[in-house]
């Protein structure tokens, strides 16, 4: 799964992310990479985070790496939101986009790709190095149930198709779990 972070929409809506841009904007930002570069580590997914670059950028769209991730800063004149959008038009594998900007949520979402907002997300990368400090500690840890595949003997709620959840909604809870 490729995982698109819209990276100062992620700063502005993470209280503790917003400390470090308080210091400095690149603060913030080299923060956000060390996050992504640590989660990446526990769960291997591609990621890439886009920032914008649109009024004192490069006339050019700049592409780095650090840490294992691919950090994006959009040419001048281009926000991050349209480099979001043609990465997902252009992309070939499964695409979980980390924002909270509802224009490219309804746009993404319509060309296949799964959106999340960025504290949903925080939360989510939270409780992974939680996890990961637990089993380091060797604290054994309950998985995570689905209530519908895992129902309690005497259980008498039924199971048909108004139940059933539409296609899409499944394809989204399919992506959400993989994080």
């Amino acid at each position: 799964m490729h995982i698109i972070v819209d990276g100062y929409n992620l700063i502005r809506q993470s209280p503790a992310l917003r400390r470090f841009e308080r210091i400095s904007l690149e603060e913030g930002r080299n923060e956000l990479v060390r996050r992504l570069a640590h989660y990446k580590r526990l769960k291997h997914h591609r990621i890439s985070v886009v920032f914008d670059g649109w009024i004192e950028g490069s006339p050019m769209e700049e592409r780095s790496r650090s840490e294992g991730i691919a950090v994006i800063f959009s040419r001048r004149g281009e926000k991050a939101d349209d480099v979001i959008k043609d990465m997902v038009m252009h992309g070939s594998e499964e695409m979980l986009v980390v924002t909270s900007d509802r224009g490219i949520t309804g746009t993404i979402t319509r060309k296949g790709a799964v959106a999340i907002s960025s504290p949903e997300f925080e939360a989510r990368i939270q409780k992974e190095e939680e996890k990961a400090f637990l089993l380091t500690k060797g604290v054994a840890l309950d998985e995570e149930r689905d209530d519908d595949d895992h129902r309690e003997p005497g259980d008498t709620r039924k199971k048909g198709p108004a139940r059933r959840l539409p296609k899409k909604k499944k394809r989204e809870l399919r992506s959400v779990k993989k994080l």
